[in-house]
C-alpha cells in the first residue's frame, strides 16, 4: 500500500471532495441522464420523423427507421405472418359460399330488380314496358331465385384459386407503405415494454459506470476521462441493453435465477396485442374485399365474376335465349349480358360489408394470429423486433456514444472552469 500512498496525496483528495462535494456527488447523475437520454434518442429516432428532414441531397437529415424502410419493414411483418402464422387459403376456406350467398342475398335482391329493368330497358327500348306487369314479375322473380346460387358458385369458385386472384403481401404492405403511423404502431405495440426498459437500463447502466467515473476523476483529474467515460456509456449501455431483450433466447438458470430475453419472456402477452391489432386494423373483411375487388389481381377476380353471371344470364334465358337474339340481335344480347354483369358487379363493395360480422367469425384472424404466435419458436419470434434495432443499427449506437461524449466534454468545461 506504501506505493499507493506515494501515487495519491489522500489528504489533498478529502480537502477537493469537501470543497466540490456536490459537483462529484452530481457525476454519477448527469451519466445516469447520459445513458436514459442516449436510449430515448435512440427510440425516437427508429420512429420520428415520420418524413425526411433536412438537405436531399445530400441527405444531411433524418427520417425515423421504420417509416424511412416502411416496405422493408412491411415485408419483415407480412414474410412472419404468411409464412409462420396464416395463409389465404386459410382464411378463406373457412367462409361458407353458402352463407356469403345467404348474407347477400337480400341486398342483391333488390339490386337486380333494377338492374334486370335498367338493362331491358336499354338494349330493347320500350320492350319491358309493353310486357305484361306480371311477366316483368315472373322474370325479375326468375332472376332473383338464380341469384343465390350464382353468388354461392363465384365464391366457391374464388375460393378454389384464392393464391391467383388475391395477394395477401401486394395487400397488407401497400397498406403499411401508405400508412406508416400504422405501422410505426404496430413495431410500437409489438416491443413497447422492451422500449421502455431500454431507456431505464440506459438511466442505471450511467448511474453504474459513473459511480466509476466520479471515483477516477477524485484520484486522477484527467482531461479525457469524463468525454472516454461519456462516449462509453453511451455505446456500452445501448449494447447490453439490447443483449437484455433477446438473450438468452432461452430460459437459462444463472446462480439459481431464470433469466431469459425480455422480449422473449413476454411471448404469450405479444401474441395476444399482435393478434388484436393485425385483426382491427389490417386484415379486416372490409380491406380484404377491396383489396380482392381493387387489388393488383382484381382483373381476374372481375373476369371470374363477368363469366359466373353472363353464364347464370344464358341459363335464365333458357328456352328464350334465341328468340331474345334475334328480337335484339347476337351483338347486343352479348353486351346484355355484359352490362348485367357489370352493374351486378359494381354494387358487390356496398353489398359486401353486410357479410363482415359473419365474415369475422369465420375467418377467426384474431384467434389463429395469437394462437400460431404463441406457439413460435424463440429464433422465429425474436424476429418479429429484431429487425427494428438492426436496421441502422451501428447509426444509432453511434449516436449514442457521440451525445456521451459531447456531455462529457461539456462536463470537464465545468469542472475546470
Amino acid at each position: 500500500m506504501d506505493w499507493l500512498r506515494h501515487l495519491v496525496d489522500w489528504h489533498a483528495i478529502a480537502a477537493d471532495v469537501r470543497q466540490h462535494f456536490w459537483i462529484y456527488l452530481s457525476l454519477p447523475f448527469v451519466s445516469a441522464i447520459i445513458g436514459y437520454v442516449t436510449k430515448v434518442v435512440a427510440i425516437r429516432m427508429m420512429f420520428q420523423p415520420m418524413n425526411f428532414i433536412g438537405i436531399k441531397p445530400p441527405y444531411l437529415g433524418w427520417q425515423g427507421i421504420i417509416p424511412r424502410n416502411a416496405a422493408k419493414m412491411a415485408g419483415i411483418s407480412v414474410d412472419l405472418m404468411t409464412s409462420q402464422l396464416i395463409t389465404v387459403r386459410e382464411v378463406f376456406e373457412r367462409l361458407e359460399p353458402e352463407r356469403i350467398a345467404k348474407e347477400l342475398e337480400p341486398h342483391l335482391i333488390e339490386v337486380m330488380d333494377h338492374i334486370t329493368r335498367d338493362v331491358a330497358e336499354r338494349y330493347q327500348p320500350g320492350l319491358w314496358n309493353s310486357l305484361p306487369e306480371f311477366v316483368r314479375k315472373r322474370i325479375v322473380q326468375r332472376v332473383q331465385a338464380d341469384l343465390p346460387d350464382t353468388i354461392a358458385d363465384i365464391m366457391r369458385d374464388v375460393s378454389d384459386h384464392i393464391e391467383t386472384l388475391f395477394d395477401l403481401k401486394a395487400m397488407v404492405v401497400g397498406n403499411l407503405v401508405r400508412d406508416k403511423t400504422l405501422l410505426n404502431r404496430i413495431f410500437w405495440e409489438t416491443g413497447k415494454q422492451e422500449f421502455k426498459f431500454f431507456g431505464t437500463a440506459g438511466f442505471y447502466f450511467g448511474f453504474g459506470i459513473g459511480v466509476v467515473q466520479m471515483i477516477c476523476w477524485i484520484l486522477w483529474k484527467q482531461a479525457w476521462m469524463l468525454p472516454a467515460f461519456g462516449l462509453f456509456v453511451g455505446f456500452a449501455s445501448d449494447w447490453i441493453a439490447l443483449q437484455m431483450l433477446f438473450r438468452p433466447l432461452r430460459p437459462r438458470r444463472v446462480m439459481g435465477l431464470k433469466i431469459q430475453g425480455l422480449f422473449l419472456r413476454r411471448q404469450q402477452e405479444v401474441a395476444h396485442d399482435y393478434g388484436n391489432l393485425i385483426a382491427d386494423q389490417i386484415l379486416t373483411p372490409e380491406k380484404i374485399w377491396i383489396a380482392v375487388l381493387e387489388g393488383p389481381l382484381s382483373d381476374r377476380v372481375l373476369e371470374l365474376m363477368q363469366r359466373h353471371v353472363m353464364q347464370a344470364v344464358d341459363e335464365q334465358a333458357g328456352a328464350a335465349r334465341p328468340i331474345l337474339s334475334m328480337m335484339i340481335g347476337s351483338q347486343k344480347y352479348v353486351e346484355m349480358k355484359q352490362a348485367v354483369a357489370d352493374s351486378l358487379i359494381r354494387e358487390l363493395p356496398q353489398a359486401l360489408q353486410s357479410v363482415n360480422r359473419y365474415a369475422e367469425r369465420a375467418m377467426d384472424i384474431r384467434n389463429t394470429l395469437t394462437t400460431k404466435m404463441q406457439q413460435l419458436s424463440a429464433e422465429q419470434f425474436e424476429g418479429m423486433l429484431r429487425p427494428v434495432f438492426k436496421e441502422d443499427e451501428w447509426i444509432l449506437i453511434a449516436i449514442g456514444a457521440l451525445l456521451g461524449f459531447l456531455v462529457g466534454e461539456l462536463q470537464v468545461f465545468l469542472m475546470v472552469h
